[in-house]
């Protein structure tokens, strides 16, 4: 291998940083000799904490800037949560692995309740999900929802902090970090009643567009979450739909090969819902998430969610 050092672009949180450095491990253990070195960037997203995601606007709020650094020569991939990954990539960059799934649900945190069920009319859930606004008042339209910024820790001291009854994370990064019991209460939200965003529980590694390197990170593809998040980034591109719209799809991978896939979009009041539940065989999967979108679109999806970024933290 001629490939002799790699550059990683990562963004700064503790998170990012343990992602980042999970997949190096990986590498390491695939090619001793390589150096493998972090270059941290700062995103749009990293910088403004205090207004929702929703209102900053754009795609690639936490890619952006990575992106432009790998074009620029100073990476050669980067490592990303794939739920924020926009369903369009630049030209020259390639997603070139997507790794083998965490916990794909969202979990509530909370130092007083052990589930939604158990929380009090009017308490306070911090999120700035507008997927997870949609669906915590379409169980509990009596909630109250605030945004709520900035890393895990942070996240986390504001509930220790007494601002939040539960705040709303991804089961993935807790489990991740290890912060099961930074708090009372983590428990897991079934996909019943929340349905998480495209490629979440997943990293994806992107590459910059050279044979080399795409064959130096092949072996860490998992082909699983690979079909799986394939079919939920088709289904969130025919929507138009970037991270921050309130749109929830889930493929999962059965034991038979079926591929169960589940679909929810709606306003942000937990409002006018439409769901879908559907079964593809893995193999025939591609093209699978357009055609559900498109049924969604028929059914005027695009109108609603045109509507529910009107009014996003609005109301």
């Amino acid at each position: 291998m001629a490939l002799h050092q790699l550059i990683i672009a990562t963004r700064g949180s503790k998170l990012a940083l343990w992602q980042s450095e999970h997949i190096k491990a990986h590498l390491l253990e695939l090619y001793p000799h390589l150096e493998v070195t972090l270059n941290v960037i700062v995103t749009k997203g990293d910088k403004i904490l205090d207004t929702p995601l929703a209102l900053i606007g754009g795609k690639g709020l936490f890619t952006k800037e990575i992106d432009e650094a790998m074009l620029a020569g100073e990476a050669h991939i980067s490592v990303n949560s794939l739920k924020d990954v926009p369903v369009e990539l630049p030209a020259g960059i390639v997603m070139a692995a997507v790794t083998t799934r965490e916990d794909v649900r969202d979990m509530m945190l909370s130092e007083k309740y052990a589930s939604i069920e158990e929380l009090p009319k009017g308490a306070i859930i911090g999120t700035t999900s507008l997927r997870r606004r949609m669906m915590l008042l379409a169980m509990r339209p009596d909630l109250t929802i605030h945004d709520l910024r900035g890393n895990v820790d942070t996240r986390i001291q504001k509930l220790k902090n007494g601002e939040f009854d539960a705040i709303i994370l991804a089961s993935a990064g807790i489990n991740r970090l290890g912060l099961n019991e930074a708090v009372t209460y983590a428990t897991p939200i079934e996909m019943l009643f929340s349905i998480p965003s495209m490629g979440q529980g997943a990293l994806a590694i992107n590459a910059i567009d050279e044979p080399e390197i795409l064959a130096l990170l092949a072996p860490l593809d998992d082909a699983i979450a690979r079909a799986e998040t394939q079919i939920e980034r088709e289904f969130v591109a025919a929507l138009e739909g970037g991270c921050q719209v309130p749109i929830g799809i889930n493929a999962t991978v059965l034991e038979n090969d079926d591929i169960l896939v589940k679909s929810v979009l709606g306003l942000p009041n937990g409002r006018d819902l439409m769901r879908q539940t559907k079964v593809v065989k893995r193999g025939k999967h591609a093209g699978f998430g357009t055609l559900m979108a498109q049924e969604l679109i028929d059914r005027g999806a695009k109108e609603l969610l045109a509507q529910a970024s009107a009014i996003a933290f609005k109301e």
